[in-house]
């Protein structure tokens, strides 16, 4: 309540929004990139491509209010495209990963729980705004069974060269399963501000986030059973029972970040083009994970050391602070260099004696790092890079990431190498619980990683992508399995393992959407992954696939435009993974196959002035589909049919 209060006390402020168009940086810094796509919508001064976004790379683009296919795939709690994840039957569960990405870019450890991280915000993730006029953004959709999804942004420029904005992202879902209940709050910040002269050049964003979930463990086996088999005493589902029905999770995290700059020499005239600049930046985080749970349930996560009341809280607090310098030329290209010094400090408030020696309650150190980048047009080639080493400090890291991109008349390609070295997030090395199966305190080595990436992106041809990773030393959990006094599989948990031998991962994406008779659209995208070896550490479906065939058009003299069509989504049979309530993690398993399941979407979409609607039957094969085969993770079914709708909402001021 207090948030909202904030929120209402400085929309007044949008009067004093400026009217003059943004200022753009200059286009040779490699840092800013203005998209040259064109939107146009009618009656509006200024012009919408002055309502710029800007992410912390400092790559550039406009506000895009037209009503697209890749709009549709982006309307859900993620607010991206979904394709390569499989959701939980409830808003604000995790999602399930159909395809691997790798962090290739990190120094450092992280706290883990990466299953719970899907919906928080990081520092890549904020963005920056620079608009002519106040502008709010209102997101709004319906949830599974009783709650609401709302979020909310408003930003304005208080002069030319001061912008701030303020959002609030809230969840609240019941779900249709029993102790499936998910509620959490975003709330953030940012100040973006620029000197007439250019020259200094502050970002700050400030970040306040919760995410609470109701733990049930997926269904027992009886339940399991019913619902496979379609029992019509289970058509309800709240008659499920779940594997628990006491546990809950909870992500809190806070972060203060400040970045700034100042041109210290400098030229710019029609010929020529060079600055130098010095540029510190530094933020504070404090954050921690907890599962807890009124009574132990050692048939399904193992024996405890205390029978009620048990609570697991991890928690991490890290700052950095960061300093160098860089510069930029029209001819040598863009240099930028930089030292940091990172501290951590990972743990509990308390000792594990496991009899055969004690288990330590914290991991505290401090990194000294250096940074750098460069950028350059060699030819008709434009080449960057940048890397980073861990000069200094308790853990060993590096990483090195190179691309180089050529734009042809009707198609960009682009060619990357990376290379990186880092340690293990520090739930795999160390790890407290009141359950005696999640205490351990490991000394693995450092996941090295290497990739060679490919990208073709047209229009008017076809979007291509192709990965190939290896790995080594690669750090996983894997499914344990708990029994009792008959060998009989009552529970599951998951263990940290490093692999002892080198693993490949290839990705290959292909998508395109094709247009025809005027108003009619047919979007696919397909993917093609392979894992060598196939023993069960990495876990992906060989092929997915979603084609949407849709019908596009404008209405009542072009007032509305009208867009609507089905959607089909589908994934090979793969052992999908599992996951851990206690960690808040996934975990590699090799005793359920899943997967093999259509999931049909019908979608009415429409767009009136700023304001784009979304209409949709989820899963609406599910109403007459032969099985009920399908599944977000083990023991957790994907949701039933459902009727979903929302909407996204511009004002310009």
């Amino acid at each position: 309540m207090k948030r909202l209060f904030l929120l209402l006390f400085l929309m007044p402020l949008s009067l004093l929004g400026q009217r003059e168009k943004a200022p753009l940086q200059n286009r040779n810094d490699p840092n800013r990139s203005i998209s040259n796509k064109e939107v146009t919508v009618e009656g509006e001064k200024p012009p919408i491509t002055d309502y710029l976004i800007i992410s912390q790379k400092r790559d550039t683009t406009f506000l895009d209010t037209t009503l697209t296919m890749a709009k549709d795939f982006k309307f859900n709690y993620l607010r991206k495209d979904d394709f390569e994840y499989m959701p939980f039957h409830n808003v604000g569960q995790p999602y399930n990963e159909l395809g691997k990405s790798f962090d290739l870019e990190l120094l450092s450890p992280r706290l883990g729980s990466r299953a719970r991280h899907q919906g928080y915000y990081e520092i890549e993730d904020i963005l920056d705004y620079h608009v002519p006029t106040p502008l709010s953004d209102l997101y709004f959709k319906t949830v599974v069974n009783q709650g609401q999804q709302l979020e909310a942004l408003f930003t304005s420029n208080l002069s030319p060269q001061f912008n701030f904005s303020i959002s609030y992202k809230g969840v609240r879902s019941a779900g249709d399963y029993v102790h499936t209940l998910t509620s959490s709050g975003n709330f953030k910040i940012t100040t973006h501000y620029t000197s007439k002269n250019k020259r200094y050049r502050l970002r700050i964003h400030t970040t306040f986030q919760d995410h609470f979930n109701e733990e049930n463990g997926g269904l027992e086996s009886a339940s399991l059973e019913g619902f496979m088999n379609e029992s019509t005493d289970f058509q309800n589902r709240a008659r499920l029972e779940p594997n628990l029905t006491n546990a809950e999770s909870l992500l809190d995290g806070k972060r203060f970040y400040i970045d700034q700059d100042y041109e210290v020499i400098g030229k710019k005239d029609s010929t020529s083009y060079y600055s130098g600049r010095i540029y510190s930046k530094a933020y504070y985080e404090d954050k921690f994970y907890q599962f807890s749970q009124t009574s132990a349930d050692e048939a399904f996560l193992g024996e405890a050391y205390v029978s009620s009341n048990l609570q697991d809280k991890t928690n991490l607090e890290e700052g950095m602070i960061e300093a160098g310098a860089s510069y930029d030329h029209h001819i040598f290209g863009f240099y930028k260099a930089g030292v940091a010094r990172h501290k951590y400090n990972y743990g509990y408030d308390r000792l594990i004696n496991q009899g055969s020696g004690t288990i330590t309650n914290r991991l505290i150190g401090e990194l000294y790092q250096f940074k750098a980048e460069f950028a350059k047009r060699i030819g008709k080639f434009d080449v960057t890079a940048n890397g980073g080493v861990n000069i200094a400090g308790a853990v060993d890291g590096q990483f090195f990431n190179g691309q180089a991109s050529y734009k042809f008349q009707d198609f960009d390609v682009k060619a990357g190498l990376a290379i990186s070295s880092r340690a293990p997030d520090f739930n795999y090395t160390l790890h407290q619980s009141d359950y005696l199966n999640y205490n351990w305190q490991n000394n693995f080595n450092n996941i090295e990683k290497q990739e060679l990436s490919f990208n073709i992106a047209s229009e008017k041809y076809v979007n291509a992508q192709v990965t190939f990773t290896t790995l080594q030393d690669h750090v996983y959990f894997a499914q344990s399995l708990i029994t009792n006094a008959n060998d009989e599989v009552t529970g599951y948990n998951a263990t940290p393992l490093q692999a002892s031998e080198s693993i490949t991962y290839l990705k290959i994406k292909i998508s395109k959407d094709i247009t025809f008779l005027r108003h009619f659209g047919f979007d696919n995208t397909i993917m093609y992954q392979n894992v060598t070896p196939t023993d069960d550490i990495i876990n992906v479906p060989d092929l997915t696939a979603r084609s949407t065939f849709y019908y596009k058009n404008r209405l009542f003299k072009k007032a509305l435009l009208l867009q609507t069509g089905i959607t089909a989504k589908y994934f090979t049979e793969y052992n999908m993974d599992g996951y851990d309530p206690v960690l808040g993690e996934f975990y590699s398993q090799n005793t359920d196959q899943l997967g093999g399941f259509p999931m049909v979407d019908i979608f009415v979409n429409a767009k009136i002035r700023q304001t784009r609607i979304f209409f949709k039957l989820e899963h609406a094969n599910q109403l007459f589909a032969g099985d009920t085969n399908y599944f977000s993770a083990p023991r957790n079914p994907y949701r039933d049919f459902a009727i979903r709708f929302g909407l996204v909402w511009n004002f310009f001021l």
